[in-house]
């Protein structure tokens, strides 16, 4: 059972528990090829069931701490994982916000998926978790990362220089973020935005 679910139209966004590394193996060793231009190059085991267990057993401590949220994104029955988005590096204080990234199954793509996901983690992070600000930062030339996130309200904010090394070569990144309009205002909570 996942630590947490949080229920979608068409999917379900659930932080896995290790028990579920499986469902996650699968998901990222059918998808190699297709994610490798946006990754960082990993090792071969990288993916295997026991790595991934070892990552979700850290994940349920970094969740339960509130430091970072892992989410999949699970078809409706719950059998198969078909996306990913993290919400990581969550600092509190004064900053109040968190780095997103996500990915999604390269037959699921074009279908609006990622965005109903996101909306559904985008909401928890801003309505339960409270945070202030969620970042998000995209490969120049990622037409469709681009368009999503300005579909979801994140605007541009600046232009990192070899940013990340993604694909074997530090690569730019155009900056973006999203800052809780219901912090803003007592009646402009994410959710109620959506509706």
């Amino acid at each position: 059972m996942p630590l947490l679910s949080l229920p979608c139209p068409r999917l379900t966004l659930a932080i896995l528990s290790p028990d579920q590394a499986e469902l996650e193996s699968a998901f990222y060793q059918r998808n190699l090829r297709h994610l490798a231009p946006w990754s960082p190059i990993r090792t071969t085991d990288y993916f295997s069931t026991a790595n991934i267990r070892r990552r979700l057993e850290i994940q349920a401590s970094a969740f339960e701490a509130g430091l970072a949220m892992h989410f999949a994104l699970l078809s409706p029955d719950g059998q198969q994982m078909i996306g990913a988005c993290n919400f990581s590096g969550i600092i509190r204080g004064a900053f109040q916000a968190c780095y997103l990234g996500y990915h999604i199954d390269e037959a699921h793509e074009g279908q609006g998926l990622m965005q109903e996901g996101l909306e559904a983690g985008i909401g928890y992070m801003f309505d339960v978790q409270n945070l202030h600000r969620i970042m998000a930062n995209y490969i120049p030339g990622n037409e469709r990362s681009a368009r999503l996130l300005e579909r979801l309200g994140f605007e541009r904010e600046g232009y990192a220089k070899a940013y990340l090394n993604i694909a074997g070569r530090w690569q730019d990144h155009v900056l973006t973020a999203l800052v809780n309009p219901g912090l803003e205002g007592p009646d402009q909570r994410w959710s109620r935005r959506l509706g």
